[in-house]
Protein backbone atom coordinates (compact mmCIF):
# COMPACT_ATOMS: atom_id res chain seq x y z
CA UNK A 1 0.00 0.00 0.00
CA UNK A 2 2.97 2.40 0.82
CA UNK A 3 4.51 1.63 -2.65
CA UNK A 4 1.27 2.80 -4.74
CA UNK A 5 1.15 5.84 -2.94
CA UNK A 6 4.80 6.66 -3.60
CA UNK A 7 4.06 5.88 -7.11
CA UNK A 8 1.13 8.32 -6.93
CA UNK A 9 3.02 10.94 -6.04
CA UNK A 10 6.07 10.80 -8.79
CA UNK A 11 3.19 10.74 -11.50
CA UNK A 12 1.58 13.63 -10.41
CA UNK A 13 4.78 15.51 -11.06
CA UNK A 14 5.43 13.70 -14.56
CA UNK A 15 1.82 14.95 -16.00
CA UNK A 16 2.18 18.00 -14.93
CA UNK A 17 5.44 18.15 -16.88
CA UNK A 18 3.81 17.24 -19.50
CA UNK A 19 1.21 19.80 -19.27
CA UNK A 20 -1.78 17.16 -19.12
CA UNK A 21 -2.79 19.35 -15.71
CA UNK A 22 -3.36 22.45 -17.33
CA UNK A 23 -6.64 22.11 -17.19
CA UNK A 24 -6.81 21.14 -13.28
CA UNK A 25 -4.43 23.91 -12.76
CA UNK A 26 -7.37 26.56 -14.14
CA UNK A 27 -9.80 25.15 -11.90
CA UNK A 28 -7.63 25.01 -8.87
CA UNK A 29 -6.93 29.10 -9.78
CA UNK A 30 -10.33 30.19 -8.94
CA UNK A 31 -11.19 27.86 -6.53
CA UNK A 32 -10.42 28.06 -2.77
CA UNK A 33 -7.18 28.05 -0.64
CA UNK A 34 -7.35 24.42 0.40
CA UNK A 35 -7.41 23.77 4.18
CA UNK A 36 -4.29 23.41 5.91
CA UNK A 37 -3.94 22.19 8.98
CA UNK A 38 -4.07 25.02 12.35
CA UNK A 39 -0.90 26.86 12.83
CA UNK A 40 0.52 27.36 16.89
CA UNK A 41 0.49 31.13 17.45
CA UNK A 42 3.98 31.36 18.67
CA UNK A 43 5.12 34.85 18.96
CA UNK A 44 3.43 37.82 20.18
CA UNK A 45 4.05 40.90 18.96
CA UNK A 46 2.43 44.67 20.37
CA UNK A 47 3.59 47.43 18.10
CA UNK A 48 2.85 50.75 19.73
CA UNK A 49 0.45 53.39 18.44
CA UNK A 50 -0.53 55.50 21.46
CA UNK A 51 2.76 57.90 20.76
CA UNK A 52 2.09 59.84 18.34
CA UNK A 53 3.57 57.41 15.68
CA UNK A 54 1.04 58.89 12.96
CA UNK A 55 2.16 62.39 13.59
CA UNK A 56 2.86 64.38 10.51
CA UNK A 57 3.69 62.25 7.53
CA UNK A 58 5.15 59.03 9.72
CA UNK A 59 2.42 56.33 9.35
CA UNK A 60 4.07 53.52 11.73
CA UNK A 61 1.53 50.84 12.06
CA UNK A 62 1.47 47.61 10.28
CA UNK A 63 -2.89 48.42 9.92
CA UNK A 64 -5.35 50.65 10.31
CA UNK A 65 -7.24 48.33 12.00
CA UNK A 66 -6.55 48.12 15.60
CA UNK A 67 -5.60 47.01 18.02
CA UNK A 68 -5.75 43.40 15.51
CA UNK A 69 -4.66 43.95 11.97
CA UNK A 70 -7.01 40.77 11.14
CA UNK A 71 -9.82 42.57 11.67
CA UNK A 72 -8.65 44.22 7.78
CA UNK A 73 -7.33 41.46 5.77
CA UNK A 74 -7.40 37.97 8.07
CA UNK A 75 -5.22 35.90 5.37
CA UNK A 76 -3.01 39.46 3.93
CA UNK A 77 -0.67 38.38 1.19
CA UNK A 78 1.07 41.31 -0.10
CA UNK A 79 1.99 44.52 1.99
CA UNK A 80 -1.40 46.45 0.84
CA UNK A 81 -3.80 43.93 2.34
CA UNK A 82 -3.27 45.83 5.38
CA UNK A 83 -2.79 49.67 5.50
CA UNK A 84 0.30 51.79 6.84
CA UNK A 85 3.72 52.11 5.93
CA UNK A 86 4.60 49.19 8.43
CA UNK A 87 2.33 46.57 6.65
CA UNK A 88 5.21 44.89 4.58
CA UNK A 89 6.88 43.75 7.93
CA UNK A 90 3.17 42.60 9.52
CA UNK A 91 2.22 41.04 6.65
CA UNK A 92 5.61 39.21 6.14
CA UNK A 93 5.58 38.01 10.09
CA UNK A 94 1.52 37.40 10.12
CA UNK A 95 2.50 34.93 6.91
CA UNK A 96 5.06 32.55 8.62
CA UNK A 97 2.40 31.39 10.86
CA UNK A 98 4.12 31.54 13.35
CA UNK A 99 3.17 35.37 14.79
CA UNK A 100 0.36 36.80 16.70
CA UNK A 101 0.13 41.07 16.17
CA UNK A 102 -1.42 43.37 17.62
CA UNK A 103 -1.56 47.23 17.64
CA UNK A 104 -1.69 49.35 21.27
CA UNK A 105 -4.15 52.32 19.43
CA UNK A 106 -3.80 56.14 20.17
CA UNK A 107 -5.76 56.73 23.69
CA UNK A 108 -4.62 53.78 25.80
CA UNK A 109 -1.15 53.56 28.00
CA UNK A 110 1.12 50.72 28.01
CA UNK A 111 0.66 48.75 30.92
CA UNK A 112 2.55 45.44 32.44
CA UNK A 113 0.93 43.23 35.04
CA UNK A 114 -3.02 44.76 34.70
CA UNK A 115 -5.84 42.99 33.64
CA UNK A 116 -6.04 44.91 29.91
CA UNK A 117 -5.42 42.13 26.85
CA UNK A 118 -2.93 44.55 25.42
CA UNK A 119 -1.24 44.48 28.73
CA UNK A 120 2.69 43.63 28.06
CA UNK A 121 2.85 40.81 30.52
CA UNK A 122 0.67 38.72 27.21
CA UNK A 123 3.19 39.63 24.78
CA UNK A 124 6.78 38.58 23.87
CA UNK A 125 8.13 41.62 22.11
CA UNK A 126 6.79 45.52 22.17
CA UNK A 127 8.25 47.29 19.05
CA UNK A 128 8.57 50.86 19.26
CA UNK A 129 8.50 52.75 15.79
CA UNK A 130 9.79 56.48 16.21
CA UNK A 131 7.06 57.70 19.32
CA UNK A 132 6.91 61.22 19.44
CA UNK A 133 5.30 61.57 23.05
CA UNK A 134 7.49 60.97 26.17
CA UNK A 135 6.20 58.48 27.77
CA UNK A 136 4.75 58.52 31.45
CA UNK A 137 6.57 57.67 34.51
CA UNK A 138 4.15 54.20 34.79
CA UNK A 139 4.59 53.19 31.17
CA UNK A 140 8.67 53.62 31.66
CA UNK A 141 8.14 51.61 34.52
CA UNK A 142 6.12 49.03 32.44
CA UNK A 143 8.71 48.74 29.70
CA UNK A 144 11.49 48.09 31.89
CA UNK A 145 10.06 45.58 33.52
CA UNK A 146 8.70 44.13 30.52
CA UNK A 147 12.03 43.66 29.18
CA UNK A 148 13.52 43.00 32.94
CA UNK A 149 11.49 39.86 33.17
CA UNK A 150 12.51 38.15 29.72
CA UNK A 151 10.56 40.58 26.97
CA UNK A 152 12.19 42.26 23.83
CA UNK A 153 12.05 45.41 23.27
CA UNK A 154 12.38 47.31 19.64
CA UNK A 155 13.61 50.79 19.88
CA UNK A 156 13.07 52.75 16.44
CA UNK A 157 14.28 56.13 16.31
CA UNK A 158 14.82 58.55 13.98
CA UNK A 159 17.17 61.81 13.64
CA UNK A 160 17.31 64.83 16.51
CA UNK A 161 14.77 67.53 15.62
CA UNK A 162 12.24 65.24 14.18
CA UNK A 163 9.51 66.45 15.94
CA UNK A 164 6.47 65.71 14.14
CA UNK A 165 4.00 66.64 16.37
CA UNK A 166 5.97 69.60 17.87
CA UNK A 167 5.71 68.84 21.71
CA UNK A 168 8.73 69.11 22.27
CA UNK A 169 10.06 66.03 22.27
CA UNK A 170 11.60 63.76 19.26
CA UNK A 171 12.12 60.25 19.25
CA UNK A 172 16.19 60.83 20.49
CA UNK A 173 14.83 62.33 23.37
CA UNK A 174 11.88 59.94 24.11
CA UNK A 175 14.04 57.15 23.98
CA UNK A 176 16.77 58.08 26.09
CA UNK A 177 14.73 59.96 28.87
CA UNK A 178 13.37 56.05 28.32
CA UNK A 179 16.53 55.03 29.59
CA UNK A 180 17.72 57.46 31.68
CA UNK A 181 14.95 58.31 33.89
CA UNK A 182 12.75 55.70 34.76
CA UNK A 183 12.31 53.84 38.21
CA UNK A 184 13.46 50.76 37.45
CA UNK A 185 16.71 50.90 36.63
CA UNK A 186 18.26 54.47 35.15
CA UNK A 187 22.28 53.65 35.01
CA UNK A 188 22.61 53.28 31.67
CA UNK A 189 20.61 49.46 31.75
CA UNK A 190 21.23 48.51 28.06
CA UNK A 191 24.63 49.77 27.76
CA UNK A 192 24.28 52.65 25.01
CA UNK A 193 22.80 55.85 24.40
CA UNK A 194 21.41 57.50 21.22
CA UNK A 195 23.47 60.27 19.89
CA UNK A 196 21.60 63.72 18.89
CA UNK A 197 22.64 63.62 15.05
CA UNK A 198 20.93 64.08 11.90
CA UNK A 199 22.96 61.54 9.22
CA UNK A 200 21.41 63.08 5.79
CA UNK A 201 21.97 59.55 3.70
CA UNK A 202 24.13 56.58 3.59
CA UNK A 203 24.19 52.68 3.49
CA UNK A 204 25.60 51.73 6.89
CA UNK A 205 27.39 47.98 6.62
CA UNK A 206 26.70 44.84 8.99
CA UNK A 207 29.44 43.47 10.74
CA UNK A 208 31.08 40.62 9.49
CA UNK A 209 29.35 37.96 11.97
CA UNK A 210 28.48 34.55 10.15
CA UNK A 211 27.13 33.58 13.75
CA UNK A 212 24.48 35.91 14.70
CA UNK A 213 21.34 35.57 14.51
CA UNK A 214 19.72 39.16 13.58
CA UNK A 215 22.58 39.09 10.65
CA UNK A 216 22.07 35.97 9.27
CA UNK A 217 18.74 34.54 10.72
CA UNK A 218 16.00 32.92 8.76
CA UNK A 219 14.75 35.65 7.09
CA UNK A 220 17.75 36.09 5.36
CA UNK A 221 21.74 37.63 5.35
CA UNK A 222 21.68 41.62 6.54
CA UNK A 223 24.72 42.78 4.80
CA UNK A 224 23.89 46.61 4.59
CA UNK A 225 20.94 49.00 5.85
CA UNK A 226 19.48 52.57 5.01
CA UNK A 227 20.05 55.57 6.74
CA UNK A 228 18.06 58.94 5.23
CA UNK A 229 18.10 61.70 7.92
CA UNK A 230 18.71 59.14 10.88
CA UNK A 231 21.21 59.08 13.69
CA UNK A 232 23.34 56.71 15.24
CA UNK A 233 24.48 55.68 18.91
CA UNK A 234 27.63 55.40 21.11
CA UNK A 235 28.16 52.21 22.95
CA UNK A 236 28.64 51.96 26.29
CA UNK A 237 30.43 48.24 27.27
CA UNK A 238 31.95 49.27 30.56
CA UNK A 239 27.98 49.75 31.58
CA UNK A 240 26.68 46.07 30.33
CA UNK A 241 28.90 44.26 28.00
CA UNK A 242 26.23 42.53 26.05
CA UNK A 243 25.96 46.14 23.80
CA UNK A 244 26.83 44.98 20.11
CA UNK A 245 27.04 46.87 17.20
CA UNK A 246 25.87 45.15 14.21
CA UNK A 247 25.64 47.87 11.24
CA UNK A 248 27.69 50.99 11.29
CA UNK A 249 27.81 54.48 9.85
CA UNK A 250 30.34 54.68 7.25
CA UNK A 251 34.10 54.96 8.79
CA UNK A 252 32.53 54.01 12.32
CA UNK A 253 33.73 50.78 14.42
CA UNK A 254 33.63 49.66 17.81
CA UNK A 255 31.66 52.29 20.19
CA UNK A 256 30.93 54.93 17.86
CA UNK A 257 28.19 54.95 14.92
CA UNK A 258 26.20 52.36 15.24
CA UNK A 259 23.04 52.13 13.61
CA UNK A 260 21.62 49.24 14.55
CA UNK A 261 22.51 47.21 17.83
CA UNK A 262 21.65 44.42 20.20
CA UNK A 263 21.56 44.07 24.10
CA UNK A 264 20.47 42.42 27.32
CA UNK A 265 18.40 43.74 30.03
CA UNK A 266 17.57 40.91 32.85
CA UNK A 267 16.23 38.33 30.96
CA UNK A 268 15.21 40.33 28.58
CA UNK A 269 16.49 41.16 25.10
CA UNK A 270 16.67 44.69 23.27
CA UNK A 271 17.74 46.08 19.67
CA UNK A 272 18.18 49.50 18.36
CA UNK A 273 17.90 51.21 15.05
CA UNK A 274 18.48 54.56 14.10
CA UNK A 275 16.35 55.67 11.14
CA UNK A 276 12.21 54.93 10.72
CA UNK A 277 13.25 55.00 6.89
CA UNK A 278 14.15 51.34 6.69
CA UNK A 279 11.41 50.22 8.21
CA UNK A 280 8.72 52.59 5.53
CA UNK A 281 7.65 50.06 2.83
CA UNK A 282 5.96 53.41 0.83
CA UNK A 283 2.29 52.79 1.44
CA UNK A 284 0.00 54.36 4.07
CA UNK A 285 -2.82 56.48 4.63
CA UNK A 286 -3.98 58.64 1.92
CA UNK A 287 -1.83 62.27 2.17
CA UNK A 288 1.24 60.89 4.28
CA UNK A 289 4.89 61.21 2.12
CA UNK A 290 6.49 57.88 2.74
CA UNK A 291 9.43 56.64 1.52
CA UNK A 292 10.21 52.65 0.64
CA UNK A 293 13.40 52.40 2.62
CA UNK A 294 11.60 48.37 3.26
CA UNK A 295 12.65 47.16 -0.64
CA UNK A 296 15.40 49.48 -0.89
CA UNK A 297 17.21 47.45 -3.44
CA UNK A 298 20.76 48.54 -2.17
CA UNK A 299 19.98 47.34 1.49
CA UNK A 300 18.73 44.49 3.15
CA UNK A 301 16.01 46.16 5.89
CA UNK A 302 13.33 43.75 5.48
CA UNK A 303 15.62 40.67 6.76
CA UNK A 304 17.24 42.57 9.47
CA UNK A 305 13.60 44.08 10.82
CA UNK A 306 12.51 39.99 10.38
CA UNK A 307 15.24 38.46 12.23
CA UNK A 308 15.88 40.72 14.78
CA UNK A 309 11.90 40.55 15.58
CA UNK A 310 12.63 36.59 15.70
CA UNK A 311 15.47 37.41 18.09
CA UNK A 312 13.82 39.56 20.16
CA UNK A 313 11.13 37.36 20.58
CA UNK A 314 13.56 34.43 21.70
CA UNK A 315 13.48 32.48 18.09
CA UNK A 316 16.65 33.30 16.93
CA UNK A 317 19.48 32.44 19.08
CA UNK A 318 21.44 34.65 21.01
CA UNK A 319 22.99 37.89 19.79
CA UNK A 320 25.53 39.91 21.86
CA UNK A 321 27.63 38.48 25.13
CA UNK A 322 24.41 38.01 27.06
CA UNK A 323 24.45 35.96 30.39
CA UNK A 324 24.47 32.05 29.15
CA UNK A 325 24.01 29.20 31.66
CA UNK A 326 26.34 27.50 33.32
CA UNK A 327 27.20 23.62 32.84
CA UNK A 328 30.26 22.19 30.23
CA UNK A 329 30.36 21.15 26.47
CA UNK A 330 31.28 18.76 24.45
CA UNK A 331 31.78 19.53 20.91
CA UNK A 332 30.46 17.06 19.01
CA UNK A 333 27.08 16.19 16.77
CA UNK A 334 23.66 15.31 18.78
CA UNK A 335 21.21 14.27 16.79
CA UNK A 336 20.17 10.42 16.88
CA UNK A 337 20.14 8.74 12.94
CA UNK A 338 20.77 12.01 11.68
CA UNK A 339 21.43 10.83 7.98
CA UNK A 340 18.20 8.47 8.56
CA UNK A 341 20.54 5.62 7.04
CA UNK A 342 19.15 3.23 10.37
CA UNK A 343 15.43 3.59 9.21
CA UNK A 344 12.61 4.11 10.91
CA UNK A 345 14.68 4.72 14.47
CA UNK A 346 15.77 7.14 16.89
CA UNK A 347 12.91 9.53 14.82
CA UNK A 348 9.20 9.56 15.64
CA UNK A 349 7.64 9.98 11.97
CA UNK A 350 4.33 9.61 10.59
CA UNK A 351 4.22 6.05 8.63
CA UNK A 352 6.16 6.33 5.29
CA UNK A 353 7.99 9.30 6.21
CA UNK A 354 11.57 7.70 6.40
CA UNK A 355 12.24 5.59 3.66
CA UNK A 356 14.86 4.82 0.62
CA UNK A 357 12.48 5.08 -2.23
CA UNK A 358 14.47 5.97 -5.03
CA UNK A 359 11.96 7.87 -6.66
CA UNK A 360 13.04 10.57 -4.33
CA UNK A 361 16.87 10.43 -4.05
CA UNK A 362 18.72 10.59 -1.03
CA UNK A 363 20.91 13.28 -0.59
CA UNK A 364 23.84 11.15 0.28
CA UNK A 365 23.33 7.23 1.56
CA UNK A 366 20.19 5.38 0.70
CA UNK A 367 17.72 6.57 3.12
CA UNK A 368 15.63 10.17 3.60
CA UNK A 369 12.93 11.72 5.45
CA UNK A 370 9.90 12.31 2.47
CA UNK A 371 6.77 14.39 3.90
CA UNK A 372 3.80 14.74 2.26
CA UNK A 373 3.81 14.81 -2.03
CA UNK A 374 0.83 12.62 -2.12
CA UNK A 375 -1.47 14.99 -3.89
CA UNK A 376 -4.29 14.97 -0.97
CA UNK A 377 -4.96 16.72 2.17
CA UNK A 378 -2.12 15.67 3.93
CA UNK A 379 -0.22 16.49 7.10
CA UNK A 380 3.00 14.62 8.30
CA UNK A 381 5.45 14.81 10.84
CA UNK A 382 8.95 14.32 12.03
CA UNK A 383 10.61 14.85 14.68
CA UNK A 384 13.27 14.15 17.51
CA UNK A 385 14.09 15.33 21.11
CA UNK A 386 17.40 16.41 22.28
CA UNK A 387 19.17 18.27 25.30
CA UNK A 388 21.21 20.90 24.16
CA UNK A 389 24.33 21.29 27.32
CA UNK A 390 24.23 24.12 28.98
CA UNK A 391 28.05 25.09 28.83
CA UNK A 392 27.62 24.98 25.07
CA UNK A 393 28.19 28.81 23.33
CA UNK A 394 27.68 27.29 19.56
CA UNK A 395 24.38 25.18 18.60
CA UNK A 396 24.27 24.93 14.78
CA UNK A 397 20.91 22.74 13.43
CA UNK A 398 21.69 21.71 9.89
CA UNK A 399 19.79 19.98 7.16
CA UNK A 400 19.49 19.26 3.59
CA UNK A 401 16.44 19.93 1.71
CA UNK A 402 14.81 19.10 -1.86
CA UNK A 403 11.11 20.91 -2.97
CA UNK A 404 9.89 19.16 -5.37
CA UNK A 405 5.90 20.27 -6.75
CA UNK A 406 3.71 19.88 -9.43
CA UNK A 407 1.62 23.12 -8.19
CA UNK A 408 2.08 25.62 -10.79
CA UNK A 409 1.27 28.85 -8.82
CA UNK A 410 4.25 31.33 -8.74
CA UNK A 411 2.94 33.31 -6.17
CA UNK A 412 0.56 30.99 -3.93
CA UNK A 413 2.07 28.51 -1.14
CA UNK A 414 -0.32 26.15 -1.25
CA UNK A 415 1.58 23.53 0.85
CA UNK A 416 4.16 24.04 3.50
CA UNK A 417 6.92 22.80 5.87
CA UNK A 418 7.23 24.26 8.69
CA UNK A 419 10.64 24.08 11.17
CA UNK A 420 10.11 24.68 14.80
CA UNK A 421 11.46 24.11 18.42
CA UNK A 422 8.97 22.88 21.03
CA UNK A 423 9.72 22.61 25.06
CA UNK A 424 8.80 19.67 26.41
CA UNK A 425 5.27 19.96 26.78
CA UNK A 426 4.73 20.34 22.78
CA UNK A 427 4.51 24.51 22.97
CA UNK A 428 6.83 26.01 20.11
CA UNK A 429 9.36 28.10 21.12
CA UNK A 430 9.65 29.15 17.85
CA UNK A 431 9.58 28.75 14.08
CA UNK A 432 12.50 28.64 12.57
CA UNK A 433 11.60 28.94 8.63
CA UNK A 434 8.69 28.16 6.95
CA UNK A 435 9.45 26.61 3.45
CA UNK A 436 6.51 25.76 0.06
CA UNK A 437 6.15 25.04 -3.24
CA UNK A 438 7.22 28.02 -3.86
CA UNK A 439 11.16 26.75 -3.05
CA UNK A 440 10.60 24.12 -5.47
CA UNK A 441 14.14 23.69 -7.37
CA UNK A 442 16.34 20.51 -8.46
CA UNK A 443 18.60 19.07 -6.05
CA UNK A 444 19.11 19.80 -2.41
CA UNK A 445 20.06 23.32 -0.46
CA UNK A 446 21.55 23.24 3.22
CA UNK A 447 19.70 25.07 5.17
CA UNK A 448 21.10 26.40 9.11
CA UNK A 449 20.06 27.89 12.39
CA UNK A 450 21.67 29.36 15.02
CA UNK A 451 20.42 27.05 18.21
CA UNK A 452 22.62 28.38 21.05
CA UNK A 453 19.69 30.39 22.68
CA UNK A 454 18.21 27.26 23.80
CA UNK A 455 21.47 26.34 25.47
CA UNK A 456 20.86 24.43 29.16
CA UNK A 457 17.01 23.20 27.64
CA UNK A 458 15.75 19.84 26.52
CA UNK A 459 13.69 20.65 23.50
CA UNK A 460 11.91 18.78 20.25
CA UNK A 461 13.35 19.50 16.53
CA UNK A 462 9.66 19.33 14.80
CA UNK A 463 9.41 19.25 10.90
CA UNK A 464 5.37 19.64 9.78
CA UNK A 465 4.39 19.16 6.62
CA UNK A 466 0.77 20.44 5.10
CA UNK A 467 -0.48 19.49 2.05
CA UNK A 468 -3.81 20.96 0.76
CA UNK A 469 -5.77 19.34 -1.97
CA UNK A 470 -4.87 18.89 -5.03
CA UNK A 471 -1.27 19.11 -6.76
CA UNK A 472 1.65 16.81 -4.78
CA UNK A 473 4.67 19.28 -2.84
CA UNK A 474 7.34 17.08 -1.50
CA UNK A 475 9.18 17.91 1.01
CA UNK A 476 12.86 15.52 1.32
CA UNK A 477 14.70 16.63 4.56
CA UNK A 478 18.23 14.34 4.75
CA UNK A 479 22.14 14.73 6.62
CA UNK A 480 20.50 16.74 9.23
CA UNK A 481 23.06 17.65 12.34
CA UNK A 482 22.87 19.56 15.62
CA UNK A 483 26.40 20.92 16.02
CA UNK A 484 27.53 22.18 19.52
CA UNK A 485 30.81 23.61 21.06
Amino acid sequence: MLGSRRSRRRLTTALAGFGLLLTGAAVQAGASTPARAATATTHRVLFDNAHAETAGNADWVISTSQPDPLAQNPSPSAETDWTGALSSWGVALQKTGGYSLKTLPSGQSLSYGGSSALDLSNFDTLVLPEPNTLFTTAEKTAIMTFVKNGGGLFMISDHTGADRNNDGSDAVEILNDLMTNNSVDSSDPFGFSIDSLDISSGYPAAITDSTDPVLNGSFGKVTKSLIADGTTATLKPSDNSSVKGLVYRSGYSGNTGAFFLTSTFGSGRVAFWGDSSPIDDGTGSSGNTLYDGWNDSGATNAPLALNATAWLAGAGGTSGGGTGGGGTCTAGQLLGNNGFESGNTTWSASSGVITNSTSEPAHSGSYDAWLDGYGTATTNTLSQTVTIPAGCTSAKLSFYLHVDTAETSTSTAYDTLKAQVLNGSGTVLGTLATYSNLDAASGYTQRSFDLSGYAGQTVTLKFTGTEGSKYQTSFVLDDTALDVA
